[in-house]
């Protein structure tokens, strides 16, 4: 078979089986934000046999028989053509799936759908113990989906890489101690400069509805397509691609955090500006995805907080907010409303934390479930040990469980080894946004003048179109001519 047919059949299989993959997220959506409470064994079921399928398909002998035929061929002689890029990627994913069992794919399929919804419901009641039977079968699905990948070190390696390849705990670990070592200090001092801001404003309550119908506007505002994707309310806020012009936003409101509302809708569209913006001839193929995790975070807290916390954002959308709420921002002063929105002060929630704290909360949780993984921790353990780990680090306790371990849905959808792509990808963003300011000139004045798209097109070209060409450490290399380096993050951080 000459290398181009090969290639051909290659890219048709992946294609069939990102098809597949969409049918899968379709279900998950679903289930996030529509499901009936009473469906869920059913739809456990469902996801186990599509999972099956897709392991069937993924690990067909044929996909590993066109590989070997690819590799060494002309078709691949530049390494970052479109064709070297996909086999790449193809073979590094298929060695990974092959090694995993049809068998335990279901079980984690399984499981992890009926987790998420006894997640919800022990988040309502801020009770663990209605979790901890479901936590601990994930961690033991997850130990064993290390110990069949493989790893040097920790089985925590396995895990991690598959969010963000070549990345293993050390590496996370030496990140967030050099963070530490900066951040620590600089949020003391922030919080011995004497009295900070006056937060009351950012209390004032707002509907839920009108919320959401303002936030779609800011999303529409900043470049997000409606055309070709959507919102809906969830029980955790997510985005997610359906396939070529279908991408889901999952969002949830609180009538006296408007703001929170809103820096939450510019994450989940930075996800969905990244999915829009990828290159549609490309779709089902490595080179139509994401460079990594880490990547795609770095589009979110990009938006988020480059963006979102800027003076120059909320000089365009202040404004705005005052004419449509006159009760709760008709009399907000700029100046004081955007240092109300950036105070530092040690918090709970992880997604309601500042900036400079944020990081210290993916810390946590980053050494929580590597001692999950290891056996360090049990799970009945883990309340304690959240608990003590917020003391020690940020100087406060949860008062119940919905405050403390159960405020997120990660590990109830098994994505153990997913939040040191949150650093990793501040650490991006920081960087990626210095760059943009060099190349496009003071942000701050276009965004004060509601003009996003320029932004967006600089991205787009270095980032989204960019697909998965390069590695995100090299991809970082290319657009900003350096390595990743936290130091960007750090600095923008103390000027703001």
């Amino acid at each position: 078979m000459r290398a181009d047919e090969a290639y051909e059949e290659l890219i048709q299989r992946v294609r069939e089986e990102a098809t597949l993959a969409s049918i899968e997220a379709l279900l998950e959506w679903d289930e996030e934000t529509h499901m009936p409470a009473g469906a869920v064994e059913g739809r456990s079921e469902q996801l186990a046999m599509v999972a099956g399928l897709l392991h069937e398909r993924g690990t067909d002998p044929r996909i590993g028989e066109l590989l070997d035929e690819l590799e060494g061929s002309s078709l691949l002689e530049d390494p970052d053509s479109p064709a070297a890029v996909n086999v790449r990627e193809l073979r590094r994913d298929y060695d990974r799936y092959v090694r995993l069992p049809r068998k335990l794919v279901q079980d984690l399929a399984r499981t992890t759908a009926v987790a998420q919804r006894a997640w919800s419901e022990a988040r309502k009641e801020a009770d663990f113990i209605r979790f901890r039977p479901y936590l601990e079968r994930i961690v033991e699905l997850k130990r064993a989906e290390a110990r069949c990948v493989g790893y040097d070190r920790e089985p925590y390696d396995a895990l991690i890489g598959d969010y963000e390849p070549g990345i293993t705990s050390a590496i996370v670990g030496r990140l967030f101690e050099a963070l530490r070592r900066e951040l620590v200090p600089l949020a003391a001092r922030i919080a011995g400069a004497g009295s900070g801001p006056a937060v009351e404003m950012l209390r004032r309550a707002v509907p839920l509805d009108a919320q959401r119908g303002f936030g779609e506007k800011v999303a529409g505002e900043v470049g997000f397509d409606f055309r070709r994707g959507r919102t809906d309310l969830g029980v955790h806020p997510c985005c997610t691609s359906l396939g070529p012009g279908d991408c889901r936003i999952g969002l949830r409101f609180d009538r006296r955090d408007f703001v929170g509302g809103i820096l939450t809708i510019l994450h989940e569209v930075g996800h969905g500006l990244y999915e829009q913006g990828l290159d549609p001839e490309f779709y089902g193929t490595p080179m139509g995805e994401a460079a990594s995790v880490g990547m795609d975070e770095s589009q979110a807290r990009l938006w988020e907080n480059r963006v979102g916390r800027s003076r120059g954002f909320w000089a365009h959308f202040l404004p705005k907010a005052g004419e449509r709420f006159p009760d709760a921002f008709g009399d907000a002063d700029l100046d004081e409303f955007h240092f109300a929105l950036n105070r530092v002060t040690p918090s709970l929630i992880r997604v309601h934390a500042d900036e400079v704290t944020y990081n210290v909360h993916v810390m946590i949780r980053f050494e929580l479930e590597r001692a999950l993984i290891s056996g360090d921790l049990l799970a009945a353990e883990l309340p304690g040990a959240w608990n003590d780990a917020y003391g020690r680090y940020l100087g406060v306790t949860p008062e119940n469980d919905a405050e403390g371990c159960l405020q997120d849905g990660h590990w109830a959808e098994g994505l153990v080894g997913y939040f040191p792509t949150y650093t990793l990808g501040d650490v991006f963003a920081a960087q990626l946004f210095a760059r943009a300011q060099r190349e496009l000139g003071d942000l701050e004045e276009s965004f004060a003048r509601g003009e996003f798209r320029e932004l967006v097109r600089w991205l787009g070209e270095r980032i989204y179109r960019q697909g998965g060409r390069h590695p995100s450490a090299r991809l970082i290399e290319v657009v900003t001519g350096g390595p990743p380096d936290h130091r960007p993050l750090v600095e923008a951080l103390r000027v703001r």
